[in-house]
């Protein structure tokens, strides 16, 4: 018997309180994930502390508004995957944003909880009037598909971008972009 595993999506910051709460199960998602061979800019040996130093790295960003990380949680609200919207562009660049670090738990893919957190960043931007996002990924991974299908659109490729998590030769990189409706 298949178990769905249900989640809630919360956008978190700037409460400092809410996003210190979550810097445990944040620093959990992201080991997985690059235990798991996701192409998230670590690289392996990767441990807990690695993962708590990220998300400790993110906080500034997240506490001043440049950025935005939504959550998704289990009914027992532990975290199943994340997304951050970053908004912290150059002064000619105020219709942009950037989508980081779109995790999740290898025990909870296939669910939905990417399309719907992808959804929530991108509902967010247009919320604060951004109209042109951008992300990066592994060129050959699944979340190609689901960028595609929810509208990205790939204009490049970069042969040799990024060394593969587990070692290797490095890996090819491809760009989308995704013009949003008001």
């Amino acid at each position: 018997m298949t178990q769905t595993i249900l989640a809630r999506l919360s956008p978190m910051g700037p409460d400092p309180g809410e996003v210190e709460n979550a810097l445990p199960g944040l620093a959990a998602l992201l080991a997985d994930c690059v235990e798991g061979g996701a192409a998230v800019n670590f690289v392996w040996p990767f441990d807990a502390e690695q993962a708590l130093a990220y998300w400790r790295r993110q906080m500034p960003g997240l506490l001043a508004g440049k950025a935005r990380l939504f959550v998704a949680r289990d009914t027992d609200g532990s975290i199943l995957g994340c997304v951050m919207l970053d908004t912290d562009t150059p002064p000619n660049q105020p219709h942009r944003a950037e989508i980081k670090k779109l995790l999740v738990l290898r025990r909870a893919r296939r669910l939905g909880l990417a399309r719907a957190l992808m959804l929530a960043a991108e509902d967010e931007a247009r919320r604060l009037g951004r109209t042109l996002l951008i992300l990066d990924t592994r060129d050959g991974d699944n979340g190609q598909k689901l960028y595609e299908a929810i509208g990205y659109v790939l204009f490049g490729r970069v042969p040799g971008y990024s060394l593969p998590v587990h070692g290797g030769e490095a890996e090819t990189c491809a760009f989308y972009y995704k013009q949003l409706a008001p």
